[in-house]
């Protein structure tokens, strides 16, 4: 009888250890979602590849900051063209209500506008926006409009009595993760000591030691107003008024590309459209997280070449005309000339025709913001596979270590800034009427290249 306990007891314990998996046998976690990425709205898909970086033809300025590079890179989901000024102004818009009902509720309308408790009534701190709620921007309550007064000018610093937001008030709060800190060795937890030991750069550039994984979780804010007065700050003596006064807000440049964002403004915008989709994919329970970002320089080139070899302009040829002798791109074609092309400034997204990968204005148009910092020898020592350079710039640093890369040249720009390997820069704190950017994200799930999609 003894025997027969101590068998059902083994049996027991042995069929406890099987957990559901089969028999024993090693068929992985069950009931796990069956991946398929769609298309991503306003994106196209740039297939895995390798292609040779780096400029094609003479390099006219000498500098010896593209010196052509065989590397690989990975597949990746790109904006087929630059951000617009009306998608930015999705993300002005959201600040302001955002702040505006931070406002509300620290004005005796919390209940209306935040949500400080969860479903079983457990207390939320801080608060989470409550969306569902209108914002009353035109109530007949004096109540109301005097919560919301510090959103606008005041009084005295109004033109012509105009009640108008005040746009330096429009401040995003955001976190990202620093994976390049925490990767490094000195820095991982030690499953020995149970304890960190080595140091991190905080979001304020400050050397502190590494208390738990929150000291890699960076904070950063910013104001994310477009700067509209480039168009006349950029240029001397040159009448710019209309386009300073009107390019931003004027229903007639919608369509066009934002300007006047500096880095630090387009990488805020990046970070807050990734949280804008994964807080939708949650409300409707899909635990799936997706991240935009600024392209790499060496993911903006594979994308501009479109995939043929060795091309010096994003269409494939070494000329800026075509058959018909028109040009192909909004740029500076002569001196003193700037409507030849068909614009006098920026023109609207997909005015000219796209490249093989259905990228539109890869060159021309305005330049664009990348991810990466700018060093005239990164070709030299950056990985053949997804070369990726990066600094993070702090406001004290020297402005040679805020230098981040633009690429694909202007309006303004003559045609070598237009090739596919020509690789220039601005400071990343600096707004131009020139440069904009447009959003990548990584490609998840089988190899995406050449054979992938058979």
């Amino acid at each position: 009888m003894k025997n027969l306990i101590v068998v059902a007891f083994v049996f027991i314990m042995l069929s406890g250890c099987g957990g559901g998996s089969n028999n024993g046998e090693l068929i992985g976690v069950q009931g796990r979602v069956e991946w398929f990425e769609p298309d991503p709205y306003g994106m196209v898909l740039v297939p895995t590849g390798s292609f040779n970086m780096g400029q094609t033809l003479q390099d006219v300025s000498f500098a010896m900051s593209a010196t052509p590079k065989t590397v690989s890179i990975e597949a990746f989901w790109m904006d087929d063209t630059e951000v617009t000024n009306n998608e930015y102004r999705q993300f002005v818009n959201w600040v302001r209500d955002s702040i505006a009902r931070v406002k509300m509720g620290e004005n005796g309308f919390e209940e209306d506008f935040l949500i400080a408790e969860d479903k079983a009534g457990n207390q939320i701190d801080p608060p989470y926006l409550n969306w569902d709620e209108e914002l009353p921007w035109d109530s007949d309550e004096e109540e109301e409009l005097a919560a919301l007064e510090e959103m606008f000018y005041p009084e005295h610093e109004r033109y012509y009595r105009r009640k108008e937001i005040d746009t330096r008030k429009l401040i995003y709060n955001y976190f990202w993760v620093d994976l390049k800190q925490a990767a490094k060795s000195s820095n991982r937890y030690d499953f020995k000591t149970k304890a960190y030991s080595g140091e991190v750069i905080n979001g304020q550039g400050q050397k502190v030691p590494i208390k738990d994984r929150s000291s890699f979780i960076m904070t950063g804010q910013c104001p994310i107003y477009p700067d509209t007065l480039v168009w006349m700050a950029d240029y001397t003596y040159s009448y710019n008024e209309p386009w300073a006064e009107m390019y931003f807000w004027h229903p007639a440049f919608d369509l066009y590309p934002v300007v006047g964002v500096n880095w630090i403004q387009a990488r805020a915008f990046c970070i807050w459209r990734t949280e804008l989709i994964n807080n939708y994919l949650r409300s409707e329970s899909e635990a799936i997280v997706q991240k935009y970002r600024l392209p790499t320089e060496a993911e903006w080139e594979y994308a501009a070449r479109g995939g043929l070899a060795l091309n010096s302009y994003p269409w494939g040829g070494p000329y800026t005309r075509n058959n018909k002798g028109c040009f192909i791109a909004n740029f500076k074609n002569t001196r003193g000339n700037y409507v030849d092309d068909g614009g006098i400034k920026t023109l609207p997204v997909q005015s000219y025709a796209a490249n093989e990968y259905g990228l539109y204005d890869m060159a021309g148009n305005i330049s664009e913001w990348t991810i990466n910092a700018f060093d005239e020898s990164t070709n030299s020592f950056t990985h053949d596979l997804n070369p990726d350079y990066r600094y993070n710039a702090q406001e004290t640093d020297p402005p040679v270590l805020k230098r981040k890369v633009i690429r694909g040249g202007s309006w303004k720009d003559v045609s070598y800034y237009l090739q596919c390997g020509t690789k220039t820069y601005e400071y990343q704190d600096t707004a131009k009427s020139y440069v904009g950017f447009r959003c990548v994200r990584s490609y998840m799930g089988r190899d995406a290249g050449i054979y992938g999609q058979q």
